[in-house]
């Protein structure tokens, strides 16, 4: 979830004149924020089956999920004051035109490549329309009728993020007019040409309300840069064996980063608007919001994703079944930030706390069902886990970034809102790079432990019972462990490593069965490993958030201009 950067400089309602099919006008933001919500979640319930399709390497599977919201970041940057120049009904118009343009090359993808190439076009302009939607109600709705417009948000976000993932299932397993996967992406044009038509005729034209000063392009690369340098070797070292550029391409974001800083300040001394007002960086409690953002949707987006991942390549959950076993954590999402809406007047700041302390509790949950289910975890055993982890989740979301603009004067809301959704795209572009290498990591550091301690005994047992001469039966464990272990470590899951031909073995029914099952056998239980170390990533990852709560400011401040959330955590 997230708060529209730029938004919160809109100038507040001052009925002015009526707006009419002011509603039918909110029903075109709504089916903007949306599609950005639908295509934040999808990913991890359909990247399997993308993958499958499309074939492709483990890191290019991960760019499919953090293309979007790496784009997104680089473009918030600059999204919200787009609106602010030009006006907020003609960029969001625009945004939504290009995020389905950028739908359709998504669902007509041919390979890896070009569909990340689509995702990050799709970013960019999701970048352009949403940090319109918040001014846009406002633009449509005087004082006294904009909360019933901004009550209407949190059901529809809440649903959305509900029915998101399970929507993807459900069109995956429908595989309508034979498109498979694609059609999660194809749902977005009714949802487009209606925000389009809607818009078109209802959405209100205002007077820009910034000068028409020239973008800072360059701040733009520099920051872009930055967070390209931060995700990219995490997200394709372990494919390229670690390279000595990769580190030296991660240590240099920092300097970059520092470049990036000293043009911001210089421009603001020559007198220009810089891209970021980094004055909102002297409250040490904004600085450890956003620290707290980076870390926190970190969490969720690396999390959600592997668990997605465990369910389909590791334990072969379809499409819909995974998004079923994942669905009571949205479930569990939308109740906690109904209760922690009722609770943050009274506890402030220390819904934070109490919202981790319920993520973790759920995270805990799930690391106990993965040890007692094992390879035969079913979607009920992570059902009241995921549903804790939903709950917390949604308790801190409830009034996060208020409570993170706490001290924030009121002229500064609008540029420290919009840094904080571009940080927090960033801490979900990073969570992915992170977790899910991780993730494919221990897949790999796995193999050899599993396949001797379970797979190799029960396989030997089997050869045995089918008549294998000991020496044949030896020979053909060995090379099957050869043949696990490379498979387990490819960074090209279609490939078939040398080591996996078969000419020399015998050929028996029993015995194709008996290699078969084993290295299956030695498959479920690496990716159970790379769950459980997962899940334990997450886990500590929300033990340093709940440490950094407690630099942030201990109550939401309610400014002139209130804050909002339109955007999905994951997949982000």
């Amino acid at each position: 979830m997230a708060v529209p950067p730029g938004s919160s400089s809109a100038p507040p309602g001052t009925g002015q004149t009526p707006v009419p099919r002011k509603w039918l006008g909110l029903a075109a933001v709504l089916a903007a924020m949306i599609m950005n919500l639908l295509d934040s979640t999808v990913i991890s319930v359909a990247a399997p089956a993308i993958r499958a399709d499309l074939a492709g390497t483990y890191a290019e599977l991960q760019w499919s999920a953090a293309a979007y919201t790496l784009a997104m970041a680089v473009g918030l940057l600059t999204g919200g004051r787009l609106g602010d120049m030009f006006g907020r009904r003609r960029m969001a118009l625009i945004g939504v035109a290009g995020f389905a343009a950028a739908s359709l090359a998504c669902a007509l993808a041919w390979s890896p490549q070009v569909l990340i190439a689509a995702r990050i076009v799709q970013g960019l302009f999701a970048a352009v329309m949403i940090p319109q939607s918040f001014g846009l109600i406002r633009d449509l709705f005087p004082p006294q009728q904009a909360g019933q417009a901004f009550a209407a948000l949190g059901p529809v976000i809440g649903l959305s993020t509900i029915l998101g993932p399970v929507v993807a299932g459900l069109l995956i397993d429908a595989d309508l007019f034979g498109t498979g996967w694609r059609m999660i992406f194809g749902i977005n044009l009714p949802l487009a040409a209606f925000a389009l038509i809607a818009g078109g005729r209802a959405l209100p034209t205002r007077p820009a309300t910034a000068r028409r000063s020239r973008l800072d392009l360059p701040g733009v690369v520099l920051g872009g840069a930055a967070m390209f340098m931060l995700v990219f070797p995490l997200m394709q070292g372990r494919e390229l064996g670690w390279p000595t550029w990769s580190v030296a391409m991660l240590a240099g974001a920092t300097p970059v980063l520092a470049i990036f800083a000293w043009y911001q300040i210089r421009r603001t001394h020559a007198g220009h608007t810089p891209l970021v007002d980094l004055a909102v960086f002297a409250k040490r409690s904004y600085t450890s919001g956003v620290v707290f953002v980076i870390v926190f949707f970190g969490a969720i987006a690396g999390i959600t994703l592997a668990i997605g991942l465990f369910l389909q390549l590791g334990l072969g959950f379809t499409p819909l079944g995974a998004s079923l076993a994942m669905s009571s954590w949205a479930i569990g999402s939308f109740a906690g930030s109904l209760v922690g809406s009722t609770l943050t007047p009274r506890l402030g700041r220390r819904i934070l706390h109490v919202g981790l302390v319920v993520m973790a509790a759920g995270l805990a949950g799930v690391l106990v069902a993965l040890s007692l289910a094992g390879i035969g975890l079913g979607g009920w055993d992570l059902a009241v886990p995921l549903l804790a982890f939903g709950a917390g989740m949604g308790m801190i979301f409830a009034l996060l970034f208020e409570i993170i603009l706490g001290d924030i004067d009121d002229h500064q809301v609008g540029s420290a809102s919009g840094i904080l959704e571009s940080l927090q795209q960033l801490g979900a572009s990073l969570g992915v790079a992170i977790i899910a290498t991780t993730f494919f990591g221990v897949i790999g550091a796995a193999a050899l432990h599993n396949f001797d301690t379970a797979a190799a005994p029960r396989l030997r047992a089997e050869l045995t019972t089918a008549g294998v001469p000991a020496t044949t039966r030896e020979q053909i464990v060995t090379s099957l462990r050869t043949c696990v272990h490379d498979t387990e470590n490819a960074t090209t899951p279609d490939a078939v490593p040398a080591s996996c031909r078969t000419a020399d073995r015998p050929a028996t029914p029993a015995i194709t069965k008996a290699i078969a099952a084993a290295a299956v056998d030695t498959h479920k239980r690496d990716s159970l490993a790379a769950a459980r170390t997962a899940t334990q990533l997450a886990l500590a990852l929300t033990a340093l958030a709940f440490a950094i709560g407690f630099f942030l400011p201990a109550r939401p401040r309610r400014h002139s201009v209130p804050t909002t959330t339109t955007g999905a955590s994951h997949g982000k």
